[in-house]
């Protein structure tokens, strides 16, 4: 289950200046960037406290942070090893600076490694939810301003570790598996955690920081109105009196960009188009029509299946679905832009683009790629060198894109849908050309089943396993995964409730932690799961399995719909995959929560809601025949499956 957080930490209204304007900074804290996925938002939960904080290149120089009057800098994490040549480092000056420092992730390792401690590869690397235990508990980073308890939860994802203390260092917290989760120079005023403090799961993280804050000596007084004016003079510059094509898809992040740039320039200067791709869900292109319209903006919708559909056809890597769904935006933007005869000097393309897209994508100098966003395809990204997009919203998370939108009158009905992607359904039908297995399926099946025998008193009952020989996408260290996810099964549908839930996502974590050819873990909820009988035929992107899958996720939108007990599901995707029994197909139920989708964990399932969907789905979708329910969180899975 999510931590309670206090709301006055994660939601304080805030300024958001743009990460990377070093040149108009002056005072506040720099953040190093090495490439983590979450290293803008730690930026961003800087400034929910108050504090300015700009994101710096690691290349940045001591001389020059003195000459900004930095009062305090922290270390982001990042996907490198510090042990590794070539690995990326920091000015060393940096550390002599006599200013405040926090590394977190890769930071901690590299103030580590300078100060002349060891580190090395993990005997377990830790991907999610943690223990954390206080080891010293006067510290000023758990005292000074919060006192943090003895034991909470932590947020890690890191695969090595810091084994040996460098010199003058003390290990203020640890871990089951993470002797030097936390360490203090107090003389220096250095201070390391091997955790995250900026997502939103690691429970007193935002208190830690604040804490740092409050050593650093800085503080402030930012609201997001402040950010929406800025960013309204903002597009009027930009845009130097050209006009905006918007793609829409109803989303929460389109639907708030379109109200800002219409807010800045007019209903008549913002022409919106939805495209129907043929994989959005049933009935979507309807309502979300006439959401839009009743809101009063200028909305177009094209039918461009047949399009979609038709590139997608033969293509089974989730790489090359998303770069043809990106591209075919593009190519139909231009396509509509003809036939209205509009002159292409006079308009700029609108994206809503929030930073999640960007950081997954690679945007960052140092940020791997964990996946491309169909609107940071290579055509985007050379049209944003260009000046030719306009993202207005591309520094915000979604929980500060819902509260522009309340601020800017956006209703309910379109700030509180679930998140849904861009490329729609596309990326929730899984394709395959022919079964991917592992050569040690088998032994790796019997360490995953030795493994369960330690959790019998919670699973009450014999779990078998089974690896599918599909692959999904993940993200762990900050870096790319691309890897098998396992089944727990037996004739019994689980129970997931919270309490329930937390032990099962408790024994998922282990698995995907220990066994490093495994990034999800299912559990079977549909109770006819035979693996014996299963087997991967070559399925590709057909109308036909996208209304299959039509068919389950407005199962799963009506068994949750007004449910008090289902409110806090941020994002609930529906996943058909490729595993058939007797000719049908499997789905994958995906609720999970989370604040802003940097981090997030499996959401609990009421018993009636979950048999409400597994006997609907039985019943009503007769391509299907098994129903798996995704018990992993992010770390180590992403949230989409592609």
């Amino acid at each position: 289950a999510t931590p309670d957080v206090k709301p006055h930490r994660m939601y304080k209204e805030i300024k958001i200046y743009s990460p990377y304007k070093f040149e108009e900074t002056i005072g506040g804290l720099a953040i190093i960037d090495f490439g983590s996925q979450s290293m803008h938002l730690l930026a961003n939960k800087i400034r929910n406290l108050g504090a300015h904080s700009v994101i710096v290149n690691s290349n940045i120089t001591a001389s020059e942070l003195k000459e900004k009057n930095i009062a305090g800098v922290i270390i982001s994490g990042g996907p490198d090893s510090v042990y590794l040549e070539n690995s990326l480092s920091v000015d060393t000056e940096i550390f002599e600076m006599g200013v405040p420092i926090l590394g977190v992730c890769y930071g901690h390792n590299l103030i580590a490694d300078y100060f002349g401690g060891t580190v090395q590869p993990a005997k377990v690397g830790e991907y999610g939810k943690v223990n954390l235990e206080i080891k010293k508990i006067d510290s000023p980073i758990f005292l000074v301003k919060n006192i943090i308890p003895e034991n909470s939860i932590a947020w890690m994802t890191h695969g090595d570790e810091v084994s040996e203390l460098p010199n003058g260092f003390e290990i203020i917290a640890s871990t089951q598996d993470c002797r030097i989760a936390a360490m203090q120079n107090t003389e220096k005023n250095i201070y390391g955690f091997q955790y995250h403090p900026e997502l939103s799961h690691s429970e007193f993280g935002v208190d830690m920081l604040e804490n740092f804050i409050d050593i650093c000596g800085v503080s402030g007084d930012w609201t997001l109105n402040d950010f929406i004016n800025e960013e309204v003079e903002k597009i009027k510059k930009q845009c130097e009196g050209r006009k905006v094509f918007l793609l829409v898809s109803g989303g929460v992040d389109s639907s708030v960009c379109f109200a800002l740039l219409t807010k800045a320039l007019g209903r008549d200067r913002v022409f919106g188009c939805l495209v129907d791709h043929g994989m959005m869900r049933l009935n979507e292109a309807t309502e979300v029509t006439k959401m839009l319209s009743d809101a009063g903006f200028d909305l177009h919708t094209e039918e461009a299946s047949e399009k979609f559909l038709g590139n997608l056809a033969g293509l089974y890597d989730p790489e090359k679905k998303r770069n043809s769904i990106g591209n075919d935006f593009l190519e139909l933007q231009a396509e509509i832009a003809e036939k209205m005869n509009l002159n292409p000097n006079e308009w700029l393309l609108g994206q809503g683009t929030i930073y999640p897209d960007t950081i997954e994508s690679g945007a960052t100098k140092n940020s791997e790629k964990i996946k491309t966003h169909h609107n940071r395809v290579e055509r985007v990204q050379i049209m944003i060198e260009q000046g030719l997009i306009i993202e207005p919203i591309v520094d915000l998370y979604k929980d500060e894109v819902r509260k522009v939108g309340t601020l800017l009158g956006l209703s309910d009905a379109l700030i509180s849908r679930h998140p849904f992607p861009g490329p729609g359904l596309g990326v929730r039908v899984l394709c395959a050309e022919k079964e991917s297995t592992l050569e040690n399926a088998e032994e790796l099946e019997q360490e995953i089943n030795q493994k369960l025998e330690k959790y019998i008193d919670i699973l009450k009952e014999k779990i078998s396993v089974k690896i599918l020989p599909i692959k999904s996408v993940g993200v762990e260290g900050d870096k790319r995964s691309y890897k098998h996810p396992v089944v727990l099964y037996s004739e019994k549908i689980p129970v997931l409730t919270a309490k329930n839930l937390e032990k099962l996502g408790g024994i998922a974590s282990d698995i995907a932690n220990s066994i490093s050819e495994i990034n999800r873990v299912l559990i079977s909820v549909s109770g006819n799961f035979i693996s014996e009988k299963f087997e991967v035929k070559n399925s590709q992107m057909t109308k036909e399995r996208i209304a299959t899958l039509q068919k389950c996720d407005a199962i799963v939108r009506s068994a949750i719909f007004g449910r008090e007990d289902c409110k806090n599901i941020w994002q609930f995707p529906v996943v058909l995959a490729p595993v058939f029994i007797d000719g049908k197909e499997a789905i994958i139920l995906r609720p999970i929560e989370s604040e802003n989708a940097m981090t997030a964990v499996a959401a609990p399932l009421s018993k009636d809601v979950l048999e409400t969907i597994v006997e609907r789905i039985q019943k009503e979708v007769p391509e299907i025949s098994s129903i798996f329910y995704d018990l992993t969180g992010k770390p180590p899975g992403t949230i989409e499956w592609e």
